[in-house]
């Protein structure tokens, strides 16, 4: 026997289920990335109207510096609301924090960075 279908059920997390429980519940996020696809930037710019922020990923090929004007072309464009993009801050700030807590801080300016030292090479029969 079939029981008769109640309707939607609040979505756990949702303002209808907050009403409807009282309390807050945690949501589980299962991704599906069949349909996703991969690629590499290097390069991004950010821009913004009063209710969007439009972020353009890029690959550079040109080296600081060596032209007066780069010409990177632009491969993928993402359009958020605000609050996307403040949860998308607050991920990125936590991933960059863990990274640098592990590995040392991170030097945007690649004329700052250290190089790492050069392996010494094995002196030369002769020496």
């Amino acid at each position: 026997m079939s029981q008769a279908d109640p309707g939607p059920k609040p979505v756990p997390g949702s303002d209808q289920d907050q009403q409807h429980s009282g309390q807050r519940s945690e949501v589980r996020i299962q991704l599906n990335d069949a349909q996703a696809t991969s690629g590499y930037a290097n390069f991004c710019h950010v821009t913004a109207t009063p209710e969007e922020v439009v972020l353009y990923f890029g690959f550079n090929t040109q080296p600081v510096g060596a032209t007066p004007t780069l010409n990177v072309p632009i491969h993928h464009r993402e359009v958020l609301n605000y609050y996307a993009a403040k949860r998308l801050l607050a991920a990125l700030h936590a991933t960059i924090q863990r990274y640098e807590a592990t590995f040392g801080p991170l030097e945007l300016d690649p004329r700052q960075r250290q190089r790492r030292p050069q392996e010494t090479s094995a002196p030369k029969q002769g020496d």
